[in-house]
């Protein structure tokens, strides 16, 4: 059989024939590697260099697709696919990066608390006190996860019938920040607002955390109109989330006790409020009584006083009034004349024992 002639291509379908055997053959990739040669340009674009002891290949990503900070020396896990570039460079056109080792994990977290810390995200006077008694909540978890069912176990035995309103996410691997601020974004949206936002996750190593060191994930939960509660690994873990959050959970199930009061103790407290508040009322009552009987008192006695006051005067005016009473004025030798005093009239003249007719024979004026 006579061979079949070799293909004779363009460069530019060469190309295209090239890639789509990539693609057909190698849909996506996952490879571990350092960065070398990590350079933005144009603050749009970023290119590096993945490498191991004997292998490099280059890497090419959008800006907005590095959600976590990356520099030279990491060693990182890139999804990509392989392509052939128009100028005949094999690359890696990268869907996905993060940290893969736990210095470079730790190293990626501080350069990205570093600068949302200098942005302000994570200054306390910028957080809100959450809500004390909340009725309407969202969560935020997965639903298969145990800390979410230590969280609506404790939220029912400490206060049943609340609203939970819980969005199931991943919180684990390349799909939990996307998934889990698509939650935080229906929830803001929603027309009737949650009271509080919950997010929650059990523990986990750095690598399993990483997912709330996500930048864009960090930046949603500071832009939450609703108060934002995390509670995400163990009481020694502390993500990017916890810090950007209104308030921080050690845990999954103390995020529900600080959320929910205890209904005893609520009950407890109302009853001390109660005998508190009964106890000022009677003290006040006590001492409004005893200061009422003081100005009683005093009204009292200035009644009294007045009283006496008034009776000397009446016996005054008695005892001038006894005085002017025309009997005793005749008894001390006086008399009372009745009549008109002219000449040829006729008077009638009282004494104390005598009464008297006598004719006016003479009236001479005093003046």
């Amino acid at each position: 059989m006579e061979n079949s002639p070799t293909p004779l291509l363009a460069v530019s379908d060469f190309i295209a024939l090239t890639n789509q055997t990539l693609e057909y053959a190698f849909t996506s990739v996952a490879i571990e590697g350092e960065v070398s040669g990590f350079k933005v340009n144009q603050n749009k674009y970023v290119f590096f260099d993945l490498k191991d002891e004997t292998g490099s290949v280059g890497c090419f990503m959008t800006v907005w697709q590095l959600r976590q900070p990356i520099e030279d020396g990491m060693k990182v896990i890139i999804t990509a696919a392989p392509k052939l570039t128009d100028w005949g460079k094999f690359s890696l056109t990268i869907k996905t990066i993060r940290p893969s080792g736990k210095g470079d994990l730790k190293r990626s977290f501080d350069l990205l608390k570093e600068k949302l810390a200098l942005e302000g995200l994570f200054r306390p006077e910028r957080k809100r006190l959450l809500p004390k008694m909340p009725h309407y909540i969202a969560v935020i978890s997965s639903t298969q996860a145990a800390g979410y069912a230590d969280f609506i176990k404790i939220i029912n035995d400490r206060w049943g019938g609340l609203e939970v309103d819980v969005a199931h996410v991943q919180v684990q691997g390349k799909e939990a920040p996307d998934q889990i601020i698509r939650a935080l974004q229906f929830f803001n949206a929603k027309e009737v607002l949650p009271e509080v936002i919950v997010i929650i996750r059990g523990g986990g190593s750095l690598d399993d955390l990483s997912p709330f060191n996500d930048e864009q994930l960090v930046r949603e939960i500071a832009m939450s109109r609703v108060p934002t509660l995390v509670g995400v690994g163990h009481e020694t873990d502390t993500t990017l989330s916890d810090l950007a959050s209104d308030q921080r959970a050690a845990t999954p199930s103390n995020a529900a006790q600080l959320i929910i009061p205890e209904k005893q103790e609520v009950l407890r407290h109302i009853r001390y409020r109660v005998n508190a508040v009964a106890n000022q009322l009677s003290t006040e009552i006590d001492r409004n009584r005893e200061a009422l009987k003081g100005r009683l008192e005093e009204a009292i006695s200035s009644i009294r006083r007045r009283q006496e006051a008034y009776d000397d005067q009446l016996e005054y005016r008695k005892q001038i009034l006894s005085g002017l009473d025309p009997e005793k004025v005749l008894a001390r030798g006086y008399a009372m004349i009745r009549g008109d005093l002219k000449i040829g009239k006729t008077v009638e003249i009282e004494t104390n024992f005598k009464i008297a007719t006598a004719e006016v024979v003479y009236v001479k004026s005093k003046k």
